[in-house]
């Protein structure tokens, strides 16, 4: 650099002393030119909708009910930042779009969802899981017995089908095992479909007439025979199954993922068994969803009811105690009064 003593006569003062012609620049380390905020419109990606999510690898199925239909692996491009595709979505993607052995193709965008079945840790954890998108209908699997089936648990896959607006089947199996009836009673009061398995049969024609046209996701306690379920629903599924414990009466985790299968003209979602299901992201109010005929008599309520037996000047309460429900409003009213317990408790 240049630069001249202050006492040197010839010298300039201030800043005209340092030549700044002599000043080094800092490259670039990576020789990468800067960022640009604009992203590729990526006007000739091809839908698909991702079957399967393993490791940062998605199972996409392109060109459905085509000629060309074909199943393709896929990863999420850069431009997603922290959006991750989880199995149900409809996505955009680019790349090698071939499905041939080796490619991959990248997932630019996912298209808005129509719903979003979640769970969090626990009921105390607002931090949400997404189990599955644009799912409209759930398939609750319980056992009669092997293992003791569980009422709250199924309460509260009710409670997370009802915040996401999904319609919730039963299906009840291992009924040559024990009766079921008095279990199902905890469920009168619900415009619940219910299906039972005969002689220890799953009821595969029924149930594959109830989900044709529709995304319908499994859930289930582990060891329920879900996963067995879904093998005779889709023979070439290959799901893996399980047994229960002798000691514990606890099912096994048998299905590590969540996977979608075809079944004629709709889907059907094979979920983890779970032996917990948080409820922490559900704002109790939307449990009326699932009960519209209450939901209407409801807006008679104070501001901030309840709708709990200690609820002052319920609107619901008070229809069904002079009887202008009947039987059948009072069980509605005990189902969901137990719902919103499940979240207030």
């Amino acid at each position: 650099m240049s630069w001249l003593p202050p006492d040197d006569p010839d010298a300039d003062e201030g800043f005209d002393a340092y030549d700044e012609s002599d000043a080094k620049v800092r490259p670039n380390p990576k020789g990468n030119r800067p960022r640009s905020k604009t992203r590729p419109e990526h006007a000739d990606a091809v839908p698909g909708r991702v079957f399967s999510v393993d490791r940062g690898r998605y199972g996409v199925w392109v060109d459905e009910g085509l000629p060309g239909e074909r199943q393709l692996i896929a990863t999420k491009a850069r431009e997603l930042g922290r959006n991750a595709a989880v199995t149900g979505d409809r996505v955009d993607l680019v790349g090698d779009v071939s499905g041939e052995d080796g490619s991959l193709a990248r997932i630019v965008r996912i298209q808005p969802r129509t719903t979003l079945l979640r769970r969090s840790a626990d009921d105390t954890d607002a931090v949400e899981r997404i189990i599955v998108a644009n799912a409209d209908q759930m398939l609750i699997v319980t056992a009669a017995m092997d293992p003791e089936p569980r009422p709250r648990l199924i309460d509260r896959y009710l409670v997370a089908a009802y915040d996401a607006g999904i319609e919730p089947m039963l299906v009840i199996t291992k009924t040559d095992l024990a009766d079921p009836e008095p279990f199902l009673r905890n469920f009168a009061g619900l415009d619940l479909r219910i299906f039972r398995s005969a002689r220890g049969e799953a009821p595969v024609r029924e149930l594959s007439e109830a989900l044709q046209d529709h995304t319908t996701v499994a859930v289930g306690h582990s060891g329920v025979g879900k996963s067995t379920l879904v093998n005779a629903l889709v023979p070439d599924a290959n799901r893996a199954t399980g047994v229960v414990n002798d000691v514990t009466g606890r099912g096994r985790h048998t299905s590590s993922s969540t996977v979608s299968y075809r079944i004629g003209t709709g889907w059907i979602v094979d979920t983890p068994g779970v032996r917990s299901f948080g409820l922490g992201h559900v704002d109790p109010s939307s449990i009326l969803r699932g009960f519209p005929d209450l939901a209407a008599i409801a807006q008679e309520c104070p501001r901030g009811c309840t709708h709990l037996p200690d609820s002052p000047d319920c609107a619901i309460i008070e229809a069904v105690d002079a009887g202008q429900l009947g039987e059948i409003g009072r069980q509605r009213l005990d189902s969901l009064q137990r719902l919103i317990a499940t979240l207030t408790t």
